[in-house]
C-alpha cells in the first residue's frame, strides 16, 4: 500500500478532478511545494478515476487535502 510504503515521511493527498476550476488554480502551489518539501510525498487522486478511494476517504468536494502519517490520517480539509 501506498501509505505504508512512504514510513514515517508525511504524505499529502489531494482529492481533485479535472473539471474542477479550484483545483486547476491551485496545482501550481500544491506542485511548487513539492518541490520545495523534499522529505513530504505529495499525491494526486482524481475522484472521477478512483471513486471507490474517494468514497473510502470520504471525500465529498474537490479540492480535499488529506495529511496522513504512518498510514493515519492527520488532517482533512
Amino acid at each position: 500500500m501506498f501509505l505504508k510504503a512512504a514510513g514515517s515521511k508525511l504524505v499529502v493527498i489531494e482529492f481533485t478532478a479535472k473539471w474542477c476550476g479550484p483545483c486547476k488554480r491551485i496545482s501550481p502551489l500544491i506542485h511548487a511545494m513539492s518541490l520545495q518539501y523534499k522529505d513530504v510525498i505529495f499525491a494526486n487522486v482524481d475522484v472521477d478515476e478512483s471513486q471507490e478511494l474517494a468514497e473510502t476517504y470520504n471525500i465529498k468536494a474537490v479540492p480535499t487535502f488529506q495529511l496522513f502519517k504512518q498510514t493515519r490520517t492527520l488532517v482533512s480539509q
